[in-house]
C-alpha cells in the first residue's frame, strides 16, 4: 500500500498558497483493507474513505470509463493494480494532476509544474471532453487564479467549445451549476468565471436567459477587496450573487431565478437589491421616502444584513457612496423608539404603529435637515 498527497494541496503548496484541504490517493489497497485499518467509507459511487483520526479523505486509485451522457455517465474501476499515473490521468487539469509521496518527492507525469510556471490551465488528456462539468470547473479555476496571471490554454478552450456544441452543458443539473457558481463567487475575480463561460459559449446554456454582455458583471466586486475579506462565506455569496443578478437584470429584459436552487435568503437579498438599485439616484429624497425605503428593505427586522446592503448599494452607485454611508449609519439610531409615551396615551394596535412611524420620521428629519 502506497499513499500520496494529490491534487489541490500539492498545487497550492507549489504556488505558495495556504493549503486548506488535503486529499490522498491510496495505491495497491482494497476497500476491505482500508476498513480493517479503521477508515470509514463515505459515498456509494467512489471508493473514498475518511481517516479515523484526521477525517481527511483517502481515495483508492481508480480509473473511469465513459458509459453514458453527462457528468454522471461514468463507470469507476478501483483495483489494487491501478497505478498512480493512471489515477492522475483521469483528472481535469494538469495542475490538479500532481502528487507527492511520503518523503515529499513530487510526482508529475503530465507536466503540471511546468503549466504552473507558465500559468496555464491545460487539460490532462482528450478524455476531458467526456465530462461537461469540467467546463464550469475550468472557468472557476480561471477566476480563482486570475490574480496570479493564469489563462486557459487555447487547446483546452477548444475542447470546452466542443462540449458546448454537443449540447452536453444542458445535462448538468441546476444543483451542480449552482455548486460551481457559489464557489466562483468566493474567488477574487468572479467576473472571470462568467467571461470564460461566455468565451466557450456555455454561459447562456448553463444560465437560462442570462445576459451575455460585460455589463452583466459590472457590479461584481473584484480583486482582494478588504471589505469582502471580513465577510463570512455565506454573506460573500449573498452579496456577489446579488451584484451579478443586478447586472444581469440591467442587461436583460427577461430574468429568471427559477432553475437555480438558491437558498431562500440568497434569493430574497438579490430581489431586494434589484428592486431598489436606482433608489439613491433620486436627488430629491424626502424623509418619507427614506423611511419607506427602510421598511421595504426590512431594516428593522433584519439588521444583520445592513452591512451587505450598504456594500451592495455603494458598488451599484459609487458616486453616491457618502450619502449611502450616512443613510445606513442612521438606521440603528432611527430604529430605537421608546413607546412608553404611546402606552401612557393608551394608544392601541394601528395607533402605536402610526406613533412609531411619526417618531422615526421626526428623527430622520433632524438627522438629515437638508432633505426636503
Amino acid at each position: 500500500m502506497e499513499i500520496y498527497l494529490v491534487g489541490g494541496a500539492v498545487r497550492d503548496k507549489l504556488l505558495g498558497l495556504a493549503v486548506k484541504e488535503k486529499d490522498y490517493v491510496v495505491v495497491g489497497a482494497t476497500a476491505d483493507e482500508m476498513l480493517s485499518l479503521g477508515y470509514s467509507q463515505v459515498g456509494k459511487d467512489f471508493p473514498v474513505f475518511l481517516h479515523p483520526e484526521t477525517h481527511e479523505e483517502y481515495a483508492l486509485a481508480r480509473t473511469e470509463r465513459k458509459s453514458g451522457s453527462g457528468y454522471t455517465g461514468f463507470e469507476c474501476f478501483a483495483e489494487p493494480s491501478v497505478t498512480l499515473e493512471e489515477d492522475l490521468l483521469r483528472r481535469d487539469l494538469t495542475i490538479n494532476a500532481l502528487a507527492q509521496d511520503s518523503d515529499g518527492n513530487l510526482i508529475d507525469p503530465y507536466h503540471g509544474q511546468q503549466d504552473l510556471e507558465a500559468k496555464l490551465l491545460r487539460h490532462v488528456s482528450p478524455a476531458f471532453v467526456e465530462d461537461p462539468l469540467r467546463v464550469l470547473r475550468v472557468a472557476r479555476f480561471a477566476a480563482r487564479f486570475h490574480h496570479l496571471g493564469f489563462q486557459v490554454a487555447e487547446e483546452t478552450m477548444q475542447l470546452m467549445q466542443q462540449i458546448v456544441e454537443r449540447g452536453e452543458i444542458e445535462a448538468l443539473t441546476p444543483e451542480r451549476v449552482w455548486m460551481e457558481m457559489r464557489k466562483a463567487l468566493c474567488t477574487p475575480h468572479p467576473a472571470v468565471f462568467f467571461q470564460i463561460l461566455s468565451r466557450c459559449g456555455a454561459l447562456t446554456r448553463a444560465f437560462e436567459k442570462a445576459a451575455d454582455t460585460e455589463t452583466a458583471y459590472q457590479y461584481l466586486s473584484e480583486g482582494q477587496d478588504g471589505t469582502l475579506q471580513t465577510l463570512s462565506e455565506k454573506h460573500r455569496i449573498d452579496l456577489q450573487f446579488a451584484l451579478w443578478y443586478t447586472g444581469w437584470a440591467a442587461s436583460s429584459k427577461t430574468v429568471t431565478l427559477q432553475k437555480l436552487p438558491l437558498p431562500k435568503t440568497t434569493e430574497q437579498f438579490a430581489q431586494v437589491i434589484v428592486q431598489h438599485k436606482d433608489f439613491f439616484n433620486d436627488s430629491n429624497l424626502t424623509p418619507e421616502q427614506l423611511l419607506d425605503f427602510f421598511q421595504r428593505i426590512d431594516a428593522w427586522r433584519q439588521p444583520e444584513r445592513l452591512t451587505l446592503l450598504e456594500i451592495a448599494f455603494k458598488r451599484i452607485e459609487p458616486k453616491h457612496s457618502s450619502l449611502i454611508a450616512s443613510v445606513f449609519e442612521a438606521i440603528p439610531q432611527i430604529a430605537k423608539i421608546d413607546v412608553a409615551d404611546a402606552l401612557q396615551q393608551r394608544l392601541k394596535g394601528p395607533q402605536i404603529g402610526e406613533y412609531v412611524y411619526q417618531q422615526r420620521l421626526s428623527k430622520l428629519a433632524s438627522y438629515f435637515p437638508n432633505f426636503n
